[in-house]
């Protein structure tokens, strides 16, 4: 058998003393926690997980990886047989696991989606056979599932006045981490020349890494809907009017926490005497709450169509890539692509508070004409078949989502009690995944129409067009209904009681 080369050893070197020494420091730090050191504690440890949990360097180059010598599948099968697995699983395993994680008190998810990165790259790393390759896709759908724990545990640990803080701790860790894989990723490729087979190694070493820290995280006591605190006064979702409410820009995951109680202590009695039956009752009755708000329900319906139109082209642009610059003859900068995209992207979400934009009454025609750019940077990408044209289309639509995404979080959490926060996200992106698999199912896999990777971004662009046309529509036709109610007339007013007097005055003078 070939020796391992002199980048393999040194790597295997470098991730096992990492991980002895984060063993070590976990095994110290588990004992030795004062109460005022309660909410660092499990922030810290949770930031840990987040870093290694992104800190991905081979996720720029699967595709080149499988369709490389080190697996030799064609094209046909990576992006019509074994890529639509992994959002069929997806959005099978998404409500089993949002239930299991309240059920859980996120902990043992937590340890789920570990164990699940670590046997998805494993398998990356030595499997090879067609089966081998859609089972992956299955387990890496189970660790992109138990996400929810991750973004939910933090609040059931800290007090609300820790919620914003700990909040931008834990998403810019997981931020730092995917745009430092890539670059670590492109460099070691571009640099060093490693083989891409090392790249996932490093991967491998990262989930191994981050399959520690859960394990030494404090079991919550309280969750949403199974473990609730009693003695809370329930609330409803509100869908307020004022457009200063709307407009003003907070950060929602700390406006509208996951672990607040929501019910009375009767209601919680029913709760713990019915168990599941009681939460799907309840889950049910506050969707029809919700979703009853107009400005909840407009901003909802973006998010479930361009979600989905995301998740294909995040899915699908290294195909894409391989196909208009294959990996074989040419260096490839995905990576690079990968790290600005993100960084772009969170830059754009930290800035959109500065915007001067009515998100109350423009937010249908903001949402058509970026929709509109999302939609003409696919076509771009799709018929210039130019690698750097290609590369900057992608970063644009990018940066375009996660800023439209960041107002859509903060003008669905104002439309929204707080304890609603995860029943609505949970069903946008519920709803996204069913579109997803649907178009998955009808474009891309193979028992269908199983179109090539460039007819599949025509359809994309189509796609987002189409989002575009619908919130035209909806956008004239809120500015329309916004120009009656101005004319027409309020109750009490002069031009009213004008109207009204002449019947007095003439029953008054005949009198």
């Amino acid at each position: 058998p070939d020796k391992p080369s002199p980048v393999c050893k040194r790597v295997r070197l470098y991730t096992t003393v990492i991980t002895v020494l984060f063993y070590t420091f976990c095994s110290l730090r588990v004992g030795h926690v004062s109460a005022n050191m309660a909410p660092v504690y499990p922030t810290l440890l949770l930031c840990v997980y987040g870093f290694f949990t992104s800190l991905r360097p081979s996720e720029p180059f699967l595709t080149a990886f499988l369709m490389g010598p080190e697996k030799n599948l064609t094209e046909t099968q990576v992006v019509n047989e074994i890529y639509p697995i992994w959002t069929y699983s997806y959005l099978l395993l998404l409500f089993p696991i949002f239930l299991a994680t309240d059920f859980l008190c996120y902990k043992p998810v937590l340890v789920l989606q570990a164990a699940s990165l670590v046997v998805t790259y494993a398998m990356l790393w030595k499997a090879r056979s067609m089966l081998a390759m859609q089972l992956l896709e299955f387990v890496f759908g189970l660790a992109t599932a138990s996400e929810v724990a991750y973004y939910s545990y933090i609040y059931s640990v800290v007090e609300p006045a820790h919620y914003q803080r700990v909040t931008g701790y834990c998403r810019s860790m997981t931020l730092f981490g995917s745009a430092a894989g890539s670059l670590v990723g492109q460099l070691l490729l571009s640099v060093a020349k490693v083989q891409l087979v090392h790249l996932v190694i490093i991967t491998l070493a990262s989930a191994a890494v981050a399959f520690v820290p859960p394990w030494f995280l404090p079991m919550p006591k309280r969750s949403l809907f199974f473990h609730k605190s009693p003695g809370a006064v329930k609330g409803r979702p509100r869908c307020s009017s004022s457009s200063t409410r709307l407009e003003k820009m907070e950060d929602s995951e700390s406006r509208v926490p996951l672990n607040v109680s929501t019910v009375s202590e009767a209601a919680l009695d029913v709760m713990v005497q019915d168990g599941l039956v009681a939460v799907l009752r309840m889950l049910f009755d506050d969707f029809v709450q919700c979703y009853r708000c107009h400005t909840l329900l407009s901003w909802s319906l973006w998010w479930a169509l361009a979600t989905c139109g995301y998740f294909q082209i995040i899915n699908y642009a290294q195909p894409l890539w391989e196909k208009i610059r294959p990996s074989q003859g040419y260096e490839i900068y995905n990576g690079y692509v990968e790290m600005l995209s993100t960084l772009l992207g969170a830059l754009a979400a930290l800035l959109v508070g500065c915007l001067p934009v009515s998100w109350a009454l423009w937010g249908e025609l903001a949402l058509c004409v970026l929709s509109l750019l999302m939609a003409v940077c696919v076509f771009v990408m799709d018929t210039l078949k130019n690698i750097w044209v290609c590369y900057s289309s992608y970063i644009l639509f990018r940066t375009t989502y996660m800023l439209l995404i960041t107002v859509a979080t903060y003008q669905i959490a104002a439309s929204l009690n707080m304890q609603r926060y995860a029943l609505v996200f949970g069903v946008n992106t519920f709803v996204a995944l069913l579109l997803q698999s649907l178009l998955t199912l009808v474009v891309v896999d193979s028992s269908v129409l199983g179109l090539d990777v460039l007819t599949q971004f025509l359809v994309y662009g189509a796609y987002f067009a189409v989002i575009s046309v619908i919130f035209l529509l909806a956008g004239l036709c809120k500015l329309a209904s916004r120009r009656r109610s101005e004319q027409k007339p309020l109750p009490g007013s002069r031009a009213e009681s004008e109207t009204a007097s002449p019947p007095i005055s003439d029953s008054s003078s005949s009198s």
